[in-house]
């Protein structure tokens, strides 16, 4: 299978066998997320076709990871705020978009779609944390935004079923678990709600939070990092200069560790996981966010569904949203869905 992981900066995609190992090179090109749609198709379909041409044998499907609100069954997207083109001064984002049809044009091969943090968690579910045996795993993303998916195994849910389950909700827009709200009337995010785990937990929310910080006068190592240019903090500088022992990066990673953790002793709560995964390049933190983030869950959680759930940084940091894909054009193929 090929497995696609379409971002707004880069458009990632490369073969894969059923283990997950990799059946040909990675390629990764820049998305053209705000030329227009013709120019986003155009750039899958170069990155597709240069994945098939490196597979060592033809594949069977094609599984994309996007971000937004994604209808598989009719292959559109409903909604990605991030891919659209500017029209008279103005960004005009996704809406009821179709994909798979204009890719067909170019793709001879059987095309399946769905929302990117739903597919980080297949992919992380079937070759990362999850072993492929998990009875729920539950993963949140960090990185621009807070994505979060769901996967079941029969045993998680009561009649006739088989797996692995990936909840997306009854018009397939669910398990939008970082627009869960952590704090009412609290920070603002770009979905126009306020007290998200997203504007807690998003890039942008923890260098502000460094920022402001820095603002203030406090002494840091992230000061010298970026040379004095605050508009150059990044959590990769932050969490650098916290592994340096620096106190207010570790503040600053110690605060959203918190915040994320009530989200996840909420969601601990609902879906009663054995893994909950924790991915995105933030999650790179590692124990600087995850120490914290397990202290408030376990406040959080009741204490017999805490007691049975492994919280980790996810493995598959890098290739989850590949790998998902991948596993979902698998799954549609195997149960002839193509």
């Amino acid at each position: 299978m090929i497995g696609v992981d379409l971002g707004g900066t880069n458009v990632r995609a490369c073969a894969y066998y059923e283990d997950g190992s990799q059946a040909g090179e990675k390629f990764e090109n820049p998305s053209r997320a705000q030329e227009g749609t013709e120019a986003i198709i155009e750039a899958l379909a170069f990155t597709i076709k240069q994945a098939i041409s490196s597979a060592a044998i033809k594949p069977e499907g094609v599984g994309l990871s996007v971000p937004g609100h994604i209808d598989n069954a009719h292959g559109m997207v409903r909604w990605a705020p991030n891919f659209g083109k500017t029209v008279d001064g103005v960004f005009v984002s996704w809406r009821d978009v179709p994909l798979r049809e204009p890719l067909a044009r170019y793709i001879d091969i059987p095309i399946f779609m769905d929302n990117d943090a739903n597919m980080a968690a297949l992919g992380e579910y079937r070759y990362g944390s999850g072993k492929n045996s998990a009875n729920c795993l539950v993963m949140l993303t960090l990185g621009t935004g807070v994505g979060g998916g769901i996967v079941m195994s029969p045993n998680s849910v009561l009649g006739d079923a088989r797996g692995p389950l990936v909840l997306v909700g009854g018009n397939k827009g669910g398990a939008e678990l970082g627009h869960g709200i952590i704090a009412m009337n609290g920070l603002d995010c770009n979905a126009g709600s306020y007290g998200a785990v997203e504007a807690y937990c998003q890039r942008d929310a923890i260098v502000t939070r460094a920022v402001h910080q820095l603002r203030r006068g406090r002494v840091s190592k992230l000061r010298d990092l970026v040379e004095g240019d605050l508009s150059k903090v990044t959590p990769r500088l932050i969490s650098e200069a916290a592994n340096q022992g620096d106190e207010v990066c570790i503040d600053v990673l110690s605060e959203v560790g918190t915040f994320l953790g009530v989200a996840i002793g909420t969601y601990i709560n609902i879906f009663a996981p054995d893994i909950f995964a924790i991915g995105g390049q933030i999650a790179k933190a590692g124990e600087l966010i995850m120490g914290p983030a397990r202290k408030s869950a376990q406040k959080v959680a009741i204490p017999s569904l805490y007691s049975d759930v492994t919280l980790c940084v996810a493995e598959q940091t890098e290739d989850a949203g590949m790998l998902g894909g991948a596993a979902l054009a698998l799954e549609a193929v195997k149960w002839g869905k193509a």
